[in-house]
């Protein structure tokens, strides 16, 4: 019998695991910008208040802690979730730590500098797995969450 090889699914024959990704990404962009901002302010007291002196750097690092955790733990962020989206390597299996974390350096950098957030948009907007930057360089993709897994 035909075994299909593993891997992320074929755009062309399952084209619904990329639908409406691009947009579902940004929606869970905004809702884990709006926890992670959430958590910054809950941190605040715990610092002394200090934290108002180096609050964008406090944020980065809650920031850059949420998504590696949270990608590593369910391969998605909650706004992911939320959306019913989550990340898949190459051979189409949930990450790991080391993926969760390199996925999450390379999604940093890219969000530093403008032409990187250009052609990571530019790619998942045109591209037959809507993947930005950081899933081009890694091999993996955001896909609409199969029916058999919560």
């Amino acid at each position: 019998m035909f075994q299909p090889t593993p891997g992320l699914p074929d755009p062309d024959l399952q084209p619904g695991f990329y639908a409406g990704v691009p947009t579902k990404r940004l929606i869970a962009w905004g809702v884990d910008t709006l926890l992670t901002g959430l958590l910054t302010v809950v941190l605040i007291p715990f610092t002394a208040f200090t934290a108002v002196f180096y609050l964008p750097a406090l944020y980065l690092v809650v920031n850059f802690a949420y998504r590696t955790v949270t990608i590593a733990r369910r391969s998605a962020t909650p706004g992911m979730r939320l959306m019913a989206i989550e990340l898949r390597d190459a051979r189409g299996r949930p990450f790991d730590l080391g993926l969760a974390l390199a996925h999450t350096l390379g999604f940093a950098l890219s969000m530093g500098f403008v032409l990187p957030q250009i052609v990571s948009v530019v790619l998942m907007l045109t591209g037959a797995r809507a993947q930005g930057l950081t899933d081009m360089v890694l091999g993996t993709a955001a896909i609409n969450r199969p029916a058999d897994t919560a």
